[in-house]
């Protein structure tokens, strides 16, 4: 019952207040957006806020995960998401829940103070400000998880080198995440060209260990399934020498000191023929 008689003295106040102080609550939460989102936007938001936030007072529950705040808890998870992918501080997004209470501070503890409404509603604010710091940091996850996706995908072009010779230059560490995307836009590019020669070039991969010639192992296997060959280039006498140390075996896989070396290779295996011609003196 005690609840109940809360959420009446709150619903009367933020009824009686209703445009004064979302207005004010707008203006607050502005300010402290830096300007990089309009006072009417602001306004928007927070006004669909207010009302239904005074709706769920009606109720007579003072539950923030409850049902009757079920419509508040949308509007904070939009306003959340949509803070989140425009690059604001957990902080100023949950400035917009907690500055209603810093507003109504004043009438709940000035001369018709009641405490017991002022802790309460402090209390609902701070469970919906928690949702809000919740849902902000999934959304942060989530575009983080998709932009690494994004980034991996780039990191890992396939490029057509010649008719029927794909290329795949590798740059930074390999591991079995991304050596799944390797075999998976390598698989498909080799359907998609119909080529039967790869080659895999990882000049720009800065160490080679048992794990990343294990990966490499696994690329050339799933190409060979394709029916086509691959060949490595891009052994740095360093990374040969950690090779042998390691005891690495690529058994019958082709390596190549240089790109320009393994294109040769996997031109002759295609059946294009070519020569070299020495310069003639006097440009002749």
């Amino acid at each position: 019952m005690a609840d109940e008689n809360v959420s009446d003295r709150l619903t009367g106040l933020l009824s009686v207040g209703g445009e004064d102080l979302a207005a004010v609550w707008a203006d607050k939460v502005t300010g402290s957006l830096g300007g990089r989102v309009s006072r009417a936007e602001v306004q928007s938001e927070l006004q669909e806020l207010y009302t239904a936030l005074v709706a769920a007072l009606g109720s007579g529950s003072l539950d923030a995960r409850g049902e009757a705040f079920g419509e508040v808890r949308a509007l904070l998870m939009e306003l959340s998401r949509t803070r989140a992918r425009q690059g604001f501080s957990p902080t100023e997004t949950a400035v917009s829940v907690f500055a209603l209470k810093e507003i109504l501070e004043p009438a709940l503890s000035g001369e018709n103070s009641d405490v017991q409404a002022y802790v309460k509603f402090a209390s609902l604010l701070d469970s919906l400000g928690l949702f809000t710091i919740e849902v902000y940091t999934r959304t942060r996850e989530e575009l983080i998880s998709a932009q690494a996706e994004q980034l991996m995908e780039l990191s890992t072009p396939v490029v057509k080198l010649w008719d029927g010779v794909i290329g795949v230059p590798l740059v930074g560490t390999l591991d079995s995440a991304r050596t799944m995307v390797v075999m998976e836009k390598m698989l498909q590019a080799l359907i998609d060209t119909g080529s039967e020669q790869a080659i895999i070039d990882i000049t720009g991969v800065p160490a080679v260990d048992t794990e990343v010639a294990q990966h490499l192992l696994k690329t050339v296997v799933a190409a060979r399934l394709m029916g086509a060959e691959c060949t490595i280039s891009g052994i740095r006498p360093q990374i040969a020498q950690t090779i042998v140390a390691l005891g690495i075996d690529f058994g019958d896989i082709v390596t190549k000191a240089t790109l320009a070396d393994a294109l040769r290779h996997a031109l002759r295996r295609s059946g294009v023929s070519f020569s070299r011609t020495a310069p003639q003196a006097g440009g002749r």
